[in-house]
């Protein structure tokens, strides 16, 4: 069943192109939260790609050789960060230094069309639909500058696009310095002695005295269902809450899990039936 599902998948891409979970549940006729299982399971195989822009809080999901259909979701982007795709579209190269700061840290945040790349120590974009081949030409009516020793204004932390070369990647990611393990509230014990006992906890994200956060799996008849779970020790968990959590467990294909003490709100119940194939809530 799994591999005729993936077939399914990949033919309704090849006909539709990028797609929300949604979308693709409705054409295979299927609950989304086994959709979004299998198509963590064909991104992790690398056969399907994911976008880093989102729609109403969901990536898109699509095939290589499909990025320049992502295009018409550009009114998706921030403001500020629309700007700066039709200014790298239009210009095909923009020289990172050339720009006011607010374009360059749109620059790195838009990594399904930006593609940084160095000349001379210089940083610079291209338009992802812009052939290597043409790079050349068209930085070298750039003019390349020395750097200033002093940088007139801090950037936020730069995140590039994964195809980005290595050495250059590593260059612009800072470096991060190890916490010392902090100790665990009673509520935290409490929460991952639940989990322990009806999940399997993949990865630890981070905790605080009463929140805890990380990635759990469970066994289903369809195979292994991944979950980015989150636990509050809180009185009214709010729409709010829920909605940022299914957006970054959507962010990486992962179902939503929200473990919670106290009481969800009226529009928090809503959202959460709304969307109950992908975001599960749990009192403990």
């Amino acid at each position: 069943m799994e591999n005729d599902v993936h077939k399914k998948i990949i033919r309704i891409l090849e006909n539709k192109g990028p797609s929300l979970p949604i979308q693709i549940a409705k054409e295979i006729g299927m609950s989304s939260l086994f959709v979004s299982a299998f198509l963590s399971e064909l991104a992790s195989e690398k056969r399907i790609k994911i976008s880093h822009l989102k729609v109403g809080g969901s990536p898109l999901y699509f095939l290589a050789g499909q990025e320049q259909a992502l295009e018409k979701f550009h009114k998706f982007l921030h403001s500020k960060e629309s700007e700066a795709f039709l200014l790298l579209k239009e210009k095909k190269v923009l020289k990172d230094s050339e720009q006011t700061p607010t374009t360059r840290v749109a620059l790195r945040s838009i990594r399904d069309f930006a593609i940084g790349f160095k000349k001379q120590d210089e940083i610079f974009w291209r338009y992802m639909l812009v052939p290597e081949s043409e790079i050349a030409k068209l930085s070298k009516k750039i003019k390349i500058t020395k750097k200033q020793t002093k940088p007139t204004q801090k950037l936020i932390a730069p995140i590039l696009k994964p195809t980005i070369e290595q050495k250059f990647q590593k260059q612009l990611i800072p470096k991060t310095r190890q916490k010392k393990p902090k100790p665990k509230s009673e509520f935290v014990l409490k929460i991952t002695q639940i989990l322990n006992s009806n999940y399997k906890i993949l990865e630890e994200k981070d905790y605080k005295p009463k929140e805890y956060n990380c990635t759990t799996q469970i066994n289903s008849n369809l195979g292994p269902i991944n979950f980015l779970t989150q636990a509050k020790d809180k009185k009214t968990i709010s729409e709010a809450d829920l909605r940022k959590l299914l957006s970054n467990a959507q962010a990486i294909s992962f179902l939503a899990l929200m473990l919670y003490t106290g009481k969800l709100s009226k529009k928090a119940q809503e959202f959460a039936e709304k969307y109950y194939s992908i975001l599960k809530t749990r009192r403990v």
